[in-house]
C-alpha cells in the first residue's frame, strides 16, 4: 500500500522529467536566445500589437513552463518581457510567470519527495528543518536576493525543508524584483541594439554596483534574524 501512495505521488516528478527530455530532445530550449528574439522580432512585436492580451497570458504561461521545468532561459525570457512590454508590464509579467513556475515546482517537490524526505531525515536535517521554519520567510528572500544561487535549487530547498506556501509565494515574489528590472530594463532597449547590430551589453546586469544593491537587500532580508538571535544572547 505504502509503495503504491509513493508511486502515486512520484508521478508529477516524472511528467517534468518527461517533459524536460522532450524538450532538449526536440531542440525547443534553442529558442530561448537573444538571437531567436533578433531573428523574430517583427513577427512577435506584430502578435503583441495585434493581441495584447493573448500575447501577455501566452508569456506568463512560458515563463511558468521554463521556470517549472527549470530550463536555462529564464534571463532571456526576462529581458524578452521588456523588449516586448517594455519595462514595468514586463517586469510585472515576468515576476508573475517566474513566481507561478517557481510554486508549481515546489509543490511537486513537495508532494513527491518533501514529506518522505523529512520523515527519513536525521537529526542534522531535522535541525536545520526546524530553524528553517522559524525564519523561513526572510532565508528565502536572501536567497532570492543573492544572484550567487541557482533559481532551480532555490525551488526545490524551501520544498524540502517543509515551508508555508504562502511564504513561499511572497518572499519568491518580493525577493526576484531587484534582478528581474534589471534584466527587464535590458531587454527594454534591446531592440535599439539589434537594429545597430551591436552586441547586447549583458555586462551591465552583473556590474559590481547592480551586485552590491542585490547583495545588500539580501543581509537587510537576515537582519531580523541577526536581531532575533542578539536578542536571545542577551538574554541568556
Amino acid at each position: 500500500m505504502s509503495n503504491s501512495v509513493s508511486s502515486k505521488r512520484l508521478w508529477p516528478l516524472l511528467v517534468v522529467a518527461g517533459l524536460i527530455a522532450v524538450v532538449f530532445g526536440l531542440d525547443f530550449h534553442r529558442y530561448l536566445t537573444l538571437e531567436s528574439l533578433r531573428n523574430n522580432e517583427g513577427e512577435l512585436r506584430a502578435l503583441v500589437e495585434h493581441h495584447p492580451v493573448l500575447s501577455a497570458a501566452a508569456f506568463v504561461l512560458t515563463y511558468a513552463v521554463v521556470v517549472g521545468l527549470s530550463l536555462p532561459g529564464g534571463a532571456i525570457m526576462t529581458m524578452a518581457g521588456g523588449f516586448l512590454f517594455g519595462l514595468w508590464i514586463g517586469a510585472v509579467l515576468s515576476v508573475v510567470g517566474a513566481t507561478a513556475g517557481a510554486v508549481l515546482i515546489f509543490l511537486i517537490a513537495r508532494l513527491a519527495i518533501g514529506d518522505l524526505l523529512r520523515a527519513k531525515a536525521g537529526p542534522f536535517l531535522a535541525r536545520m528543518a526546524k530553524g528553517f521554519e522559524r525564519n523561513a520567510f526572510n532565508y528565502l528572500l536572501f536567497l532570492r536576493l543573492v544572484p550567487a544561487f541557482p533559481f532551480w535549487a532555490v525551488n526545490l530547498v524551501p520544498a524540502l525543508l517543509g515551508m508555508n506556501t504562502l511564504f513561499y509565494v511572497v518572499a519568491t515574489a518580493i525577493g526576484i524584483i531587484p534582478g528581474t528590472l534589471a534584466y527587464t530594463a535590458v531587454g527594454d532597449g534591446m531592440g535599439l541594439y539589434f537594429r545597430a547590430g551591436s552586441e547586447v551589453p549583458l555586462s551591465q546586469v552583473l556590474s559590481p554596483e547592480a551586485i552590491a544593491v542585490r547583495v545588500g537587500l539580501a543581509l537587510l532580508a537576515l537582519l531580523p534574524i541577526a536581531i532575533r538571535w542578539g536578542i536571545r544572547r542577551w538574554r541568556r
